[in-house]
């Protein structure tokens, strides 16, 4: 939820929709739904499972002895995943992915930044906790 933060900010100072970033994930899941509610359904399963699949890799390649190192890694990989799924939506020219085309692309980025960030500023946390649990 956090990670939007950005876009839905941008949104609204720009005056439109802040529900569009969402609306665009399910898309990718029923690209021809129309109705706002199933989009935003499909939206909570697309974005769940690319956050669980992203944060796994994330998981299995970071390892930073402090919550602040975590925070910066994590932001960096933030950029390279919104340079990887970016580019991928932009390169593939299916209709799934339209409405990820349409959106503008610097709070989406922000919003990937924001992710990585999260993500790695809580694995310092997780590794800490289980390395206390098996001691």
């Amino acid at each position: 939820m956090l990670s939007g933060v950005p876009s839905t900010a941008w949104a609204l100072v720009r005056g439109t929709d802040p529900l569009a970033p969402s609306l665009a994930a399910g898309a990718m899941l029923l690209p021809n739904a129309s109705g706002r509610s199933a989009m935003l359904g499909a939206a909570a399963v697309v974005h769940a499972t690319l956050s669980l699949g992203w944060a796994h890799i994330l998981a299995a390649g970071a390892r930073a002895p402090t919550t602040t190192q975590g925070l910066l890694r994590g932001a960096a990989a933030g950029l390279a995943i919104a340079a990887v799924d970016l580019a991928l939506a932009h390169a593939v020219r299916s209709p799934r992915l339209e409405r990820v085309r349409a959106l503008p692309v610097l709070p989406q980025v922000a919003d990937h930044v924001v992710y990585g960030a999260l993500v790695g500023g809580l694995l310092p946390r997780r590794e800490r906790r289980e390395r206390r649990a098996l001691t």
